[in-house]
């Protein structure tokens, strides 16, 4: 599981990092809103945590950019700030969770525990689509037949957003990072393949506004 962790108090930072790489995580690190816009657009991650006040481009004003973009990636605000008006101003800007400082590494454990159920992120899980075809997330087997990295993660963004339109933005906003953005004929290719592989009708094409996985 890749982190972005933007915190500009050094020892807390440190603290946080040794913390989350003990659990296994690959941690990123930014001290300023700026850094983390730069690098949330080069790398994919499965989880933002971020602090507020921090130099340059604010925690708050740095979520709401990215979430303008489409971008559906978890993010944890860990902020001083304690009013009910910032928690708001928090939710407000796209974050999924906000831990008010101080406060014990065990309860961001637990909070990161959370996104990761609710998110279905590193789990060990099969997906049965249709009577005979299943879909392994570790191993990235569909039935007998790996799947290629990018057609993986295009079939469990739609597992994991069943019954939803999806627009091809949406897509590349979430699986691709900005420089190595796909063309929308190189996305249409993916559905092509993934269908002749789970069927025609599982994927349904809304026109004019994406996709559906039935």
């Amino acid at each position: 599981m890749r982190v972005l962790l933007l915190e500009d108090d050094m020892i807390l930072c440190e603290i946080i990092t040794e913390y989350l790489e003990a659990l296994g995580y690959e941690v990123s690190v930014t001290y300023n809103g700026n850094e983390a816009e730069d690098l949330v657009y080069l790398q994919k991650f499965d989880l933002l945590l971020l602090d507020v006040n921090v130099p340059q481009l604010n925690g708050f004003s740095f979520l709401k950019s990215f979430r303008g973009t489409g971008a559906k990636t978890p993010a944890i605000f860990i902020t001083s700030l304690h009013g009910s008006e910032d928690v708001l101003e928090g939710f407000e800007a796209g974050c999924d969770d906000y831990i008010k400082k101080p406060f014990d590494l065990i309860e961001l454990k637990a909070r990161i525990d959370n996104i990761k159920r609710h998110f279905h992120i590193d789990e060990k899980q099969i997906y049965t689509i249709g009577d005979e075809i299943s879909y392994d997330v570790a191993t990235k087997m569909l039935n007998s037949k790996k799947l290629p990295k990018k057609e993986a993660q295009v079939l469990e963004y739609f597992l994991h957003h069943k019954a939803q339109t999806i627009s091809t933005d949406e897509l590349i906003s979430n699986i691709w990072s900005y420089e190595d953005s796909p063309t929308h004929a190189t996305i249409r290719t993916y559905i092509k393949n993934l269908r002749k592989l789970i069927g025609e009708s599982t994927i349904t094409t809304i026109k004019g506004v994406g996709y559906r996985f039935d």
